[in-house]
């Protein structure tokens, strides 16, 4: 008996050792839960019971009135808010205080929008009683052009036919056309135009007409500014929703484009879905489209018929009316965009479309009772968009700006232009040619000893940030922001345009007139111009060009449009430094360059600034250009404060030259508006007295009337009682090498030359060496200076 008593407590105490330290762990652990537990939950009762202080705003009238409508709209609360309303507080003796009050709920639900997108704007709650429908296009080659005309027909025959009769402003209005190429951007396409105040009921219907192509053209910078309204988070998503509508037809070419995936009207189709997105779906007619290979002119009458129909519609219906589901969304329904980790991995991932039961509820609401959730699932989280891929995507080569192949390269080069490499350029001037037979050059050989023979016109940046009204070519060349081509070398620039000037001296050597001596001169380049179309200054290594340009002794004139500040900063020593200046106002300005940057007047300013402190290493001038209506009238005041502002060596006031084609007619720019060089004249005179009332040393130098050009120059020229404002360019070259070689600075007075008498203000500024020719004119029956002479 004892033994086996014994042995029972021995089998005890070993299941002991074996188990005691799982058992004390046990123990251990449970009493720490319940002591977690019990802490829990008198913190939870203390929390619930203490007594929230009132809110100042609740004790208004107001709030109170409000909390007793919210209890009378409780039925019709979310499940969520319904779950709110009944959970009591909890009483533990203590009073609360009445009304239950607290501080103010933050709730996160978005704000419902007005119809289309607009907030609190009146336009949208006048009824339509009118419409006028306004024709927009873009063309390189005028074939879209001529098919806008023809819609524009068409409509002025609607108009005419079912206008109004007792009120001729109601109804379908005579339309509008713009081309996208001279249009301000944002009077249409940042924000809709308003209509007047005698006509509120007014609506417009945007009717647009581009062709589609595979190089850079103004289309791609319209396309451009839309994704930039959209994005931009000062404006409205859907800022041109007050509009009655829109339609887009787009003409491509199936030839070399099948498909739209190839190329086929597909900026036709971009731009219909960014109407879409601008416009709060207002898409009155479908998308159409052309082949001007074949049936882009019936497609084109097919879709008018079908457009008036529509404008009828929506005069009856004072609208667009209700659409079924899906109807003016900017993508089809099987269409999809790219997250920004889809097209940087270079895989089309599809997009998860958002659950329209989806209810969205405040984070305070969120695990109300414990253990449930909302939505029965976890929320999915995606980790496999970033670096998921092991092989990355191919670069793509950036594209020519202009490939031989496209319309661009076949205007231009029908404009006169040697085209070299992918994006420069080389043409000779009317005045090369006159120079070569004895008739005079330009204005810079009166005012900078520039002999017109000797002087190369090139350009390494055929694309340009503006799109001036004055330009002479016609809105052909390539327009963008940021470079985003392909850079050809400076090296290959330098021969191409050397070698396609040579060329196009060599073809005048057969023209009657042409001097042999100065033949033979033209054939040594001795400066170069860079201006002609585009902005040199926009090239990548226009400092590396230069000092190709000065190893051959070849002097430099670098134009710019002020737009480019921080590669103005960067430019390295030229001959001399242009700055276009077209309007002393940001409005001006806007209105007559057309600036590409948004923003262009702060660019402007910064330009000028860098001038101010350039102005005793470069020679400095600013050309202005007038234009009558524009920039000339009561602006001598605003010319002078930039002058006063960048105090420019030089000052150029040049009448606007008329190019004569539809295009500058589209912009607004006739005959009418090229001033007399009277006008400039006084002009001049003005400014010059607005610059000494202020103070300002300058004063006017000289003059080219032929060119009507006259020039305002610093007394820093004034020298010895003469106006030095022509350059000694032997001088330039020996300083500039002296510089290179042990870094000895120098200004623009230390390679001056005196200016010639004939070229002073008041004698005309004409070469007396040279004969004077009258074409044209009054003085076309005035005989040649050698026949006066009695040569043979």
């Amino acid at each position: 008996m004892a033994d086996s008593s014994v042995a029972a407590v021995e089998g005890l105490l070993a299941l002991w050792h074996f188990y005691r330290l799982p058992v004390l762990f046990g123990l251990f652990t449970f009493f720490l839960s319940l002591h977690a537990y019990r802490k829990l939950q008198r913190r939870s009762k203390t929390a619930a019971s203490s007594s929230i202080p009132p809110s100042p705003r609740d004790s208004s009238p107001e709030k109170t009135e409000k909390l007793g409508a919210s209890a009378i709209r409780s039925k019709d609360s979310t499940p969520v808010d319904s779950e709110k309303k009944n959970l009591q507080p909890l009483d533990n003796g203590r009073r609360s205080p009445k009304p239950v009050s607290g501080p103010k709920r933050v709730q996160g639900k978005k704000p419902l929008k007005a119809l289309g997108g607009r907030r609190g704007d009146s336009v949208e709650s006048q009824p339509l009683t009118s419409i006028q429908p306004i024709v927009f296009f873009a063309s390189l080659t005028g074939t879209t052009e001529k098919y806008a005309q023809v819609l524009l027909e068409d409509l002025r025959s609607a108009a005419r036919s079912r206008s109004g009769t007792d009120n001729p402003e109601q109804g379908l209005l005579l339309p509008q056309i713009h081309d996208l190429s001279y249009a301000d951007l944002d009077d249409y396409f940042t924000s809709a135009p308003k209509p007047p105040s005698t006509a509120p009921g007014l609506r417009y219907v945007y009717c647009l007409l581009i062709p589609s192509y595979n190089i850079d053209t103004v289309i791609n910078t319209f396309l451009g500014h839309l994704d930039e309204t959209h994005h931009d988070f000062r404006i409205d998503t859907s800022s041109l929703s007050n509009l009655a509508g829109y339609s887009v037809f787009g003409f491509g070419d199936k030839e070399g484009w099948p498909s739209e995936e190839e190329g086929f009207c597909s900026q036709a189709k971009e731009l219909d879905r960014w109407m879409a997105k601008l416009t709060g779906k207002k898409r009155a007619y479908p998308l159409g489209l052309g082949d001007v290979k074949s049936d882009a002119e019936q497609a084109l009458k097919e879709w008018s018929r079908g457009l008036q129909d529509i404008l009828f519609d929506i005069l009856e219906q004072g609208g667009l009316g209700e659409g079924v589901p899906g109807s003016g969304d900017p993508l089809e329904s099987d269409e999809e965009e790219l997250d920004d980790e889809d097209v940087l991995d270079g895989t089309k991932s599809q997009s998860r479309k958002r659950n329209k039961d989806q209810i969205v509820v405040d984070l305070e609401d969120i695990n109300l009772v414990d253990g449930q959730t909302i939505g029965g699932a976890p929320i999915p989280v995606d980790f496999t968009t970033a670096g998921t891929s092991s092989s990355r995507p191919a670069e793509v080569s950036a594209k020519e700006m202009v490939p031989k192949t496209s319309p661009t390269y076949a205007a231009l080069t029908k404009q006169g232009y040697t085209i070299v490499g992918s994006h420069s350029g080389v043409k000779i001037c009317r005045w090369t040619k006159s120079a070569l037979r004895g008739r005079g050059s330009c204005y810079k050989y009166s005012f900078y000893g520039i002999r017109s023979h000797l002087c190369m016109e090139a350009t390494p940046s055929l694309s340009c940030s503006n799109k001036c009204i004055f330009c002479w070519r016609h809105g052909t060349n390539p327009v963008g922001t940021t470079w985003r081509w392909k850079v050809d070398s400076p090296e290959l620039i330098f021969q191409g345009v050397k070698e396609g000037h040579y060329k196009k001296i060599k073809m005048m050597r057969g023209v009657p007139g042409v001097r042999a001596e100065r033949f033979a001169e033209a054939m040594r380049i001795r400066h170069c111009a860079l201006s002609l179309v585009g902005e040199p200054i926009f090239y990548p290594h226009i400092n590396q060009f230069l000092d190709m340009l000065h190893s051959e002794h070849i002097s430099s004139f670098l134009v710019c449009n002020a737009q480019h500040p921080d590669q103005l900063a960067s430019l390295q020593r030229v001959t001399q430094l242009y700055v276009s200046i077209d309007a002393s106002n940001r409005d001006s300005l806007r209105k007559i360059d057309r600036p590409l940057h948004r923003d262009f007047w702060e660019r402007f300013q910064k330009c000028l600034e860098i001038l101010r402190e350039k102005r005793h290493v470069q020679r400095t001038v600013f050309r202005l250009t007038l234009v009558k209506g524009f920039n000339i009238e009561d602006e001598a005041s605003g010319y002078a404060d930039l002058v006063e502002k960048a105090l420019p060596c030089f000052v150029e006031i040049k009448g606007v030259t008329y190019c004569g084609t539809s295009t500058s007619a589209g912009a607004g720019l006739t005959m009418k508006n090229v001033p007399f060089y009277e006008e400039v004249s006084q002009f001049v005179v003005a400014l010059n007295n607005e610059l000494q009332r202020r103070g300002l040393k300058y004063g006017i130098a000289a003059e080219h009337a032929h060119s009507c050009c006259v020039l305002l120059a610093s007394e820093r020229f004034h020298i010895n009682g003469k106006w030095h404002t022509r350059i000694d360019y032997d001088r330039f070259f020996e300083l500039l090498e002296k510089e290179k070689s042990d870094g000895t600075s120098f200004a623009p007075e230390d390679y001056t030359r005196e200016t010639e008498d004939w070229a002073l203000w008041g004698n005309g500024g004409f070469d007396p060496n040279d004969e004077r020719v009258y074409n044209r004119g009054k003085n076309r029956n005035r005989k040649n200076v050698a026949e006066v002479a009695g040569e043979p």
